[in-house]
């Protein structure tokens, strides 16, 4: 069992072996999909190979899948290039929503719209944060031109109502995105049934390579805007010359993420053994989500009496643990995600997120239940609790 012990499979999930291996045969054999030699098709291959692995993940055409340099700008992509694409086909229509709970990649190109003109509306979650879907109604009219809502939250694993937020929508004539990239690979994802015209995926949140990401562009929608301009490489939409190893990794990464029956059985039971070790060893706890669906292997825990800051400094050599979202670390103000559902900054500086992975056992589990229960105890005596 090597250290530390990851249980921050939200931040990044591990690169599966059938990942790097692709990545090191693409790196063998050195060629640009834009040349017209041998080499270049070897790499417009491997390329048209990755695409279609990652169209198949989520059910779509590979021709429907745009190449990015991750989710932040596929997000970026789908925000501020799609909603400049769309007004010109709809000048009257100026609204665009999104939810209380979504990645910052989401909220500030939405935010930065309103210089634009734009109208940006935020809806707000429930306690357990999941999407007000009465919140969101009474924003949908012949005014609204997009809607963004992510698929599965961040920081709480939460999986949001997105089919149904997207039917809504639609029925207005506006048009949808959701950020998908925490829910690859953890539940299934098909892109007719949520009836998504824009979806983000990220390579990283599912067992494949850092630096890739991917944008779902239905055939039926507008094209977003690009955000650079260049070669016109991927239709113009996203120009630059393609990374063929990453592009490997990802493919190869996509495949393994689809094996989601046996993953989500064992990923389930090793949070359930984590949870039930820590209340054997006396840790006071809440889960932060309380009834809502989330995905498997996955909490959102208040530690009652810590704070999760200190708690994870102490036990960082032996378990890999983060407090709220991993992209707004460093911030002294409390998660805008744990904000949004009512938690005081105090309650959620008690709050760590956890997310088992494919990689993981049983033995893993027990022995981080351990460090835990034992930084937890320290952490009481030092915040000056008088044990019983």
């Amino acid at each position: 069992m090597g250290y530390p012990i990851y249980l921050d499979g939200f931040a990044s999930l591990p690169l599966a072996p059938e990942a790097k291996e692709a990545m090191l045969s693409a790196w063998t054999n050195p060629g640009n999909a834009g040349s017209a030699n041998l080499a270049g098709e070897l790499a417009a291959r491997t390329i048209a190979d990755g695409r279609q692995s990652v169209a198949n993940l989520v059910g779509a055409s590979p021709a429907e899948i745009t190449f990015t340099s991750g989710a932040t700008e596929a997000n970026n992509l789908a925000i501020l290039g799609a909603a400049r694409a769309a007004r010109r086909g709809a000048p009257n229509r100026n609204r665009v929503i999104v939810s209380a709970v979504e990645h910052k990649a989401v909220l500030e190109p939405a935010l930065a719209l309103r210089s634009e003109g734009f109208e940006v509306a935020i809806v707000p979650v429930d306690t357990c944060g999941r999407l007000d879907m009465n919140a969101f109604a009474k924003l949908v009219d012949e005014d609204l031109l997009l809607a963004s809502v992510m698929l599965v939250n961040n920081e709480t694993g939460v999986v949001q109502p997105v089919a149904e937020a997207a039917a809504l929508a639609h029925q207005s004539g506006a048009l949808f995105h959701t950020d998908a990239a925490q829910a690859a690979g953890k539940i299934d994802i098909d892109v007719f049934d949520l009836d998504v015209d824009y979806l983000t995926l990220s390579a990283h949140k599912c067992y494949g390579p850092m630096g890739i990401g991917a944008l779902y562009v239905s055939a039926a929608a507008p094209k977003p805007s690009p955000l650079v301009l260049g070669g016109g490489q991927q239709g113009g939409m996203r120009p630059g010359t393609e990374p063929v190893a990453l592009i490997a990794g990802f493919g190869a990464a996509a495949k393994v993420a689809k094996d989601l029956a046996h993953d989500a059985a064992h990923c389930k039971s090793l949070i359930d053994l984590l949870l039930q070790s820590l209340q054997l060893r006396q840790l006071r706890f809440r889960q932060v989500t309380g009834d809502a669906s989330t995905v498997p292997g996955s909490a959102s825990l208040q530690l009652l009496g810590v704070d999760a800051d200190e708690l994870c400094a102490r036990i960082a050599p032996k378990v890999s643990l983060s407090t709220g979202s991993a992209c707004t670390s460093g911030q002294i103000k409390s998660s805008h995600v744990l904000e949004s559902i009512g938690l005081s900054d105090l309650e959620a500086r008690g709050v760590i997120r956890i997310l088992c992975n494919r990689y993981q056992d049983r033995e893993e589990i027990l022995a981080a239940a351990a460090y835990i229960a034992e930084a937890y105890a320290l952490s009481h005596l030092a915040t000056g609790e008088v044990p019983q």
